[in-house]
């Protein structure tokens, strides 16, 4: 008798235990379908006011003295290339002389068989490089000096110096309030869509349950790059276009 009372319990715990269970499952069921998720964009077109570019020239000698010295006499001449094009000596900065040495292939061949030949690594010499800077922010006259004399590197070849240009990267200096203003205006799309779809049907927005923001995407104006899962951040492009992406999920009344 004992033993079937306990039974008769445990069934019935059984029983309210699987219907807690039906029912929370059932409310949460409901309550997902009770809500509308809506994504807003925010987007906004500016122009970069700052600049970056740089280049290189090298010298080679088979002494790292001369090396050194050609590479002092090359960088006064392009310092004075460029202050004749209109910079001061403060405008633009020289980076550290690098030196590396340069191995070239020496093909032998073997006496003993003429179809094997052997390959010796033999000094050539160093070569010295060195780097110049030019950078500007918030200043449009710099940033178009700059633009229009990386164009005209190719004079120093009369100076017998290869100047290796490398592109200009174009950056936005207030890039947080860029950011805070498109979360605003991306809020405020997917409030008006979620609104617009709700009233349609004659439904009535209620609280936000729960928000979430897309990356952060800077690309070129009019370019038709995809948006990329860690984001893009152009730096070639002077006219970008910065957007993001807002999820707001609404309960429905």
């Amino acid at each position: 008798m004992e033993t079937k009372i306990k039974s008769t319990l445990l069934i019935s715990l059984a029983i309210i235990l699987t219907a807690w269970i039906l029912g929370s499952a059932f409310k949460k069921r409901n309550e997902s379908l009770d809500s509308i998720s809506v994504i807003g964009l925010g987007t906004k077109d500016f122009v970069s006011d700052e600049i970056l570019w740089s280049g290189s020239f090298t010298t080679n000698s088979l002494d790292i003295k001369t090396a050194y010295s050609k590479i002092v006499s090359d960088q006064k001449i392009v310092s004075n290339f460029f202050i004749n094009k209109g910079f001061n000596s403060k405008e633009f900065s020289f980076g550290a002389v690098n030196f590396q040495k340069k191995f070239k292939e020496i093909r032998k061949e073997n006496s003993s068989n003429s179809d094997l030949n052997q390959i010796e690594q033999v000094f050539d010499g160093y070569e010295a490089t060195q780097t110049i800077v030019f950078s500007a922010k918030k200043n449009p006259t710099m940033i178009k000096k700059i633009e229009s004399v990386s164009n005209k590197t190719s004079e120093l070849i009369n100076s017998g110096i290869e100047l290796s240009s490398n592109s200009i990267q174009y950056t936005y200096s207030n890039l947080p309030s860029l950011k805070q203003s498109l979360i605003e205006k991306a809020t405020k799309d997917a409030s008006e869509r979620a609104n617009k779809i709700v009233n349609t049907a004659n439904g009535k927005i209620g609280k936000l349950k729960n928000a979430s923001m897309g990356v952060f995407q800077i690309t070129g104006q009019g370019s038709t790059e995809e948006d990329s899962y860690g984001g893009i951040n152009d730096t070639y492009s002077k006219n970008k276009t910065a957007r993001i992406t807002v999820r707001l999920e609404f309960e429905l009344e």
